[in-house]
């Protein structure tokens, strides 16, 4: 059986419960909203994967993270992302994280998918993503970009599964590793 994997810092549930409560004003908008308990900040997004290959994946994972410190992701504004022109999904976004580019850049070579640097890695988090057919025919394109200080230390690495449930996706925590 396949699942469709990835590795992310998940956030402190009284930020997601904060993020929640900041989107609230947005409602509206033709965007189906991200679960409480889904927010996160994707590192690696690994695809398909064979259920018998996890306990390798969990166990290189937790190779890199337990030789990592722990670091604070900051984030600063929620906006339409990747941009107002071609909006995809709410987010919380932050400046390039030269910590999150390691650890992404050391998760893919200990994994063996390592192509090549990435010149930077700005965290987001996903609020919302936007409903294409819907948003297009809006006849005034709403603006979201508003200022949103946040710092999330990140502790741990989970290696997470995206399932399909009841409609939506629930993301199950297979295993977290923490960092030093």
């Amino acid at each position: 059986m396949k699942r469709k994997i990835f590795i992310s810092i998940n956030s402190p549930d009284k930020v997601k419960k904060r993020l929640i409560q900041t989107t609230e004003k947005w409602q509206d908008l033709p965007v189906k909203w991200t679960k409480e308990v889904n927010l996160h900040v994707t590192l690696l997004f690994l695809g398909h994967i064979d259920q018998e290959t996890l306990p390798e994946i969990c166990q290189k994972v937790r190779d890199v993270a337990e030789k990592e410190d722990i670091f604070d992701i900051e984030f600063d504004k929620i906006e339409l992302f990747p941009s107002p022109e071609e909006p995809r999904m709410v987010a919380l976004t932050g400046p390039a994280s030269v910590e999150l580019l390691n650890l992404h850049e050391k998760v893919e070579k200990e994994l063996g998918i390592f192509t090549t640097s990435k010149k930077s890695f700005r965290p987001h988090i996903t609020l919302g993503r936007g409903r294409k057919y819907k948003w297009e025919t809006l006849e005034d394109k709403p603006s979201i970009n508003e200022k949103y200080s946040l710092i999330i230390t990140a502790e741990s690495v989970d290696v997470m599964a995206s399932d399909f449930g009841d409609g939506s996706s629930e993301y199950t925590v297979i295993e977290s590793c923490p960092l030093r």
